[in-house]
């Protein structure tokens, strides 16, 4: 489920560094409150670790900023938990403040912006064979919980005309109606995102348990 709106994270800070790596697209963004003077976006499917810090420091004045957004996800295990960490790193080191936002939300939003306003629904590949979904209103709120579900289950569960994200041509067909707009998530966008997406919990958002277990069976913090 999507984190809990917070009115406290600045609406608008001098500049905000914007980081997503949590799906098979990663990107970089640096904004002068909602102008965007920098970014980067790659599908790399794989590399998240090696390819972020670069595009980061190819940014103007080395990614430096006020505030840091980063994606929770829901997406690559991996994927998150290193944006997760070079987010924490970078505001650490320049005492920024530090934001997170749901993944799903951002792509919802550029949908809205690339395509119109309305009612959209979200499918973005999981794990095991299951799409994360969730609906958004035309405002950009969300109408339904973040879940995974089995492509035919999604099919049954998601009933917007419209459907976004990087499954949004298979939940179609899947279905048999609708228009996809297929869309990965890109930190260039962060300014279409609802500010009540943002949340100063930075814990990620898994959409389904996670694969990976510590000794003893715990599930990773």
């Amino acid at each position: 489920m999507s984190p809990s709106p917070s009115p406290s994270p600045a609406a608008n800070p001098a500049r905000t560094l914007v980081i997503d790596s949590a799906t098979a697209a990663c990107s970089v963004a640096l904004l002068e409150g909602s102008n965007l003077i920098g970014g980067t976006f790659r599908v790399l499917g794989r590399g998240h670790a090696e390819a972020l810090v670069p595009m980061i420091a190819a940014l103007p004045e080395r990614g430096k900023a006020d505030r840091i957004a980063v994606a929770l996800g829901p997406g690559s295990f991996t994927g998150v938990r290193v944006g997760l960490a070079a987010a924490r790193a970078l505001a650490l080191a320049w005492g920024a403040e530090i934001v997170g936002y749901p993944t799903l939300a951002l792509v919802a939003a550029m949908a809205r912006e690339a395509f119109g306003e309305g009612p959209v629904d979200v499918a973005m590949t999981g794990g095991h064979g299951e799409w994360f979904v969730e609906s958004f209103d035309a405002a950009g709120a969300s109408t339904a919980p973040l879940a995974s579900l089995k492509p035919d289950a999604a099919a049954q569960a998601l009933t917007a005309q419209r459907i976004t994200g990087n499954e949004a041509e298979a939940l179609v067909t899947a279905r048999g109606h609708g228009t996809a707009q297929p869309l990965l998530p890109d930190a260039r966008a962060f300014a279409a995102l609802p500010t009540a997406h943002l949340t100063p919990d930075i814990s990620p958002l898994y959409g389904r348990a996670p694969d990976a277990r510590l000794p003893g069976g715990k599930m990773p913090g």
